[in-house]
């Protein structure tokens, strides 16, 4: 167990990882980067050593996946679908979405570590957030063809594309939830449809990246305190849960261009954070 779990500061262990699960749960599926939140979260919320905090992010990050999976189970399970041909194109579905996983499973495995190495850095994370803003706001701004009204009228070659551009999440800040909503939007898709997509692809990529980064773990699963892993878990899948429902209300009536002025907003911020080194790079 860690030492520092047992000292005066075990409580305020508590509450930095109900903290951190907040912000996981909140920001993993808007358009807003989770990743860039916990990087920059983690600069005054610090957790007891590395090693905990590697496994930590893997936990609240499956705590928003079985979010998604319970959110939109009805659409998901084909034991659940009512008629024989609605069980054939829930299947259909997910071999859309392992397409689309193809493309971050090779380019994570040549390039992951590396990313991790020397992009896990606020002023990377600083300036995807302001660049993905002005895309939002830019892609938004133009005028709609919505080819595609649902995730069930996307191609097999959609879903490749879109899966591509989900790499580019790989970059610290980016979002993955807003590189495949700005790609499906990109290439006519409604917003409703880029947004379950984006759901959907959620599972099985960020199922695998957790896979292997628990196989990474696992040497050191033994020496983790796990009460303050499950309470991250809770409070990350219940502000998930939250998260998936207003995302799905909201884009019903508003378009994406309020998260883009958010993401600028936010970046601008970390700028001059790192700039008066408030904020070490």
């Amino acid at each position: 167990r860690i030492t520092i779990l047992r000292t005066n500061s075990y409580m305020t262990i508590w509450i930095i990882v109900a903290l951190l699960g907040i912000i996981e749960g909140f920001t993993e599926f808007l358009p807003i980067s989770s990743t860039g939140h916990l990087i920059l979260a983690e600069y005054w919320l610090k957790l007891p050593s590395e090693e905990f905090s590697n496994l930590f992010n893997i936990i609240i990050q499956l705590a928003a996946i079985l979010a998604v999976v319970v959110y939109f189970y009805r659409q998901l399970a084909p034991w659940a679908a009512p008629t024989p041909e609605a069980c054939k194109e829930t299947w259909r579905l997910w071999q859309k979405v392992f397409v689309g996983l193809v493309p971050a499973v090779v380019i994570g495995l040549l390039l992951g570590d590396h990313i991790e190495k020397h992009l896990m850095r606020a002023d990377v994370v600083a300036g995807a957030l302001v660049i993905g803003g002005v895309l939002l706001i830019f892609i938004e701004k133009k005028k709609h063809t919505n080819r595609y009204q649902s995730v069930a009228d996307f191609t097999f070659r959609f879903a490749l594309i879109v899966g591509f551009i989900q790499c580019i999440a790989m970059i610290p800040g980016t979002s993955r939830s807003a590189a495949t909503i700005l790609g499906a939007l990109l290439m006519g898709a409604s917003r409703k449809a880029a947004a379950e997509y984006s759901f959907f692809l959620a599972i099985v990529t960020m199922g695998a990246a957790s896979a292997y980064a628990l196989l990474k773990a696992a040497p050191h699963f033994h020496t983790i305190e796990w009460g303050p892993l499950c309470v991250g878990f809770i409070v990350s899948f219940l502000i998930a849960l939250a998260s998936i429902a207003f995302l799905m209300r909201y884009i019903q009536r508003h378009d994406f261009k309020l998260f883009g002025y958010y993401r600028i907003v936010l970046g601008l911020i970390i700028c001059v954070a790192c700039l008066t080194k408030w904020i070490q790079i």
